[in-house]
């Protein structure tokens, strides 16, 4: 059997595996499922969905590295993960190379040349509600796919191999989950309102578990992808739909804006903790770069360990450490090809002392007190993991922004559209959707990439690969992040239980600590006490992990919160 034939074979198997077999009178069954936590020793994917965890395992498999894993991961979830895998939006990738070479590469999406900074404000310069996050008008150019492109330099497997996977799921269908179906039934009426052709997310009866989704228009595209490359999506018949997408409905993105969009090789954020342990992140646009280094050199000096896990002085400590890092942020952090960032004094260890000054051992801070620091010089989103038997590793955060992005589906192209021009400072001193101040730095500027809280990380100990992470979540997923390092590096606890436990989440504004509904009852009234404003949420993040053991064995954790999925041989 020749190479292709097999591959197709396999592929049509693992597609197969989960399609339905029903009656008029049978109950839907779905033939897939979550697998949580997995322990092998060849490699490992975790991902937003079974599915798309399965696609870039089997690549694995037939002898792909992370990289072919990651992207073959990447296509399958913008076929089932539609609120927020995707082609239309974008993203950070970190990378450890088993050369030990680090690789960051910005894949963010970028305001359209046409865009102005006032472009959201009425006659009085009031922001006007909801025009940056719904239709079209709240559309970036989209970065994922050449971010694919980019990085597909270091696979070792032909493209049309790592793309099958998503194009047979995108034209066979497969079954969605219960929690998907409510997804798509909650967003009906605004698939109705933002779009100027009915994508197949609409479904007049409503949607139920079990049910196949299938896009056909999507597949179309994967197959242009395929066949041309990046051109197949930037230029010729995808540019075509997506510009007349954005003429229908009064958006922004034209021909050139498409044409001249690249993915950008950024120099990673690389830093040490307690000596032992190295950290790699994404730097700017990504402000986890700043803020993650911010706040775990906060609390290095500090005894966590003897704190111990969500104590209230261990919360309290690390909530300051957020609300003093986030107030840094709205100040200072934006796209550095278009604002000078003082990110080496920002993250420097004379200025986060200083900062923690601030500090209060016995009494919440305030916000309205604690502002950025002094300087001298001048939510839907999804997160992979993935790592191989040669010691590559991988971990990739990309995005729509809200949940299904502005929900505006290109028409005859079948991909969703991202509402990233909110992440801009749609007006300086005004939150956007996740309540998140920006200020001068991050205002609105034709080809400029907004601000991000995507914080893909990768942590060695001993110079070798130990853990690979990250997760969705908003202005939650630094925090998130730092949140996981502390509880496996400080207080010891295992990546399940450090995925899985109740989180908590500070930004200086809103002045509220939020914690998950099992946050200990009696920590929060403690917090209370000591002044703090608790707000509850659902969830916070849906964080994934690869831990590598010096045995060699390797174990990933998915996150309970959603459909997560580690697979792993």
């Amino acid at each position: 059997m020749n190479t292709n034939l097999k591959a197709k074979v396999i592929l049509s198997l693992l597609i197969t595996e989960c399609i339905l077999s029903v009656s008029a009178q049978q109950v839907p069954k779905i033939y897939y499922h979550s697998k949580k936590h997995v322990t092998c020793r060849n490699g490992v994917v975790v991902s937003a969905h079974p599915l798309a965890s399965r696609a870039g395992i089997q690549i694995l498999k037939e002898g792909g590295n992370a990289i072919d894993a990651a992207i073959a991961t990447q296509l399958a979830l913008a076929v089932v993960y539609p609120a927020a895998g995707n082609l239309g939006g974008g993203g950070f990738m970190v990378a450890r190379l088993s050369n030990g070479k680090n690789i960051t590469i910005d894949f963010r999406e970028k305001a359209p040349v046409a865009a102005g900074r006032n472009m959201y404000l009425d006659e009085k310069e009031n922001v006007i509600s909801g025009k940056s996050e719904d239709g079209h008008l709240a559309a970036g150019v989209p970065g994922s796919v050449a971010g694919i492109f980019t990085y597909y330099k270091f696979a070792r497997l032909p493209f049309a191999k790592l793309i099958q996977p998503a194009i047979d799921l995108a034209e066979k269908g497969f079954p969605i989950s219960a929690a998907e179906a409510n997804d798509l039934n909650e967003n009906q009426e605004d698939f109705k309102k933002y779009n100027t052709v009915m994508p197949v997310f609409i479904k007049d009866k409503g949607w139920k578990a079990g049910d196949i989704l299938i896009q056909k228009d999507l597949a179309g595209t994967l197959k242009r992808i395929r066949d041309k490359g990046a051109k197949g999506f930037y230029e010729g018949e995808t540019a075509r739909l997506i510009v007349e997408e954005m003429k229908r409905g009064s958006g922004l993105i034209g021909y050139e804006d498409l044409k001249n969009y690249t993915a950008k090789s950024r120099e990673p954020v690389v830093f040490t903790y307690k000596n032992d342990f190295t950290l790699i992140t994404m730097p700017l646009p990504s402000s986890g770069g700043v803020l993650l280094p911010q706040m775990m050199r906060m609390v290095e000096d500090r005894n966590l360990k003897q704190l111990g896990f969500e104590t209230v002085p261990s919360v309290h400590l690390m909530a300051e450490a957020e609300r003093l890092a986030y107030a840094d942020r709205a100040k200072y952090l934006g796209d550095v090809d278009y604002f000078k960032v003082p990110v080496k004094t920002l993250i420097s260890y004379p200025y986060v002392r200083e900062r923690m000054k601030k500090f209060n051992m016995d009494s919440a801070g305030n916000s309205k007190s604690t502002g950025a620091g002094i300087i001298p010089e001048s939510e839907e989103t999804t997160h992979f993991d993935t790592y191989d038997k040669y010691g590559n590793c991988v971990s990739i955060t990309t995005t729509l922004n809200g949940g299904y992005g502005c929900r505006t589906v290109v028409g005859g192209a079948g991909f969703l559209l991202n509402n990233e021009m909110d992440d801009f400072s749609v007006k300086p001193g005004v939150p956007n959707m996740y309540g998140a101040v920006g200020g001068e730095a991050n205002v609105i500027a034709p080809g400029k990439r907004m601000l991000s809280s995507m914080t893909p990380t990768i942590a060695l100990f001993n110079g070798k690969p130990f853990l690979i992470l990250g997760t969705p979540g908003g202005t939650t997923i630094t925090t998130s992040v730092f949140q996981t390092l502390i509880d496996i590096i400080e207080f010891g606890m295992s990546a399940s239980d450090a995925v899985n436990k109740p989180k908590f989440h500070h930004q200086w504004l809103p002045d509220t600590l939020y914690v998950e509904k099992d946050f200990p009852k009696q920590v929060s009234i403690q917090l209370q006490k000591m002044g703090y404003k608790i707000g509850s949420k659902g969830a916070i993040g849906r964080t994934e992990v690869i831990r590598v053991f010096p045995t060699g064995e390797i174990e990933g954790v998915a996150d309970w919160r959603g459909d997560d999925d580690a697979e792993g041989y």
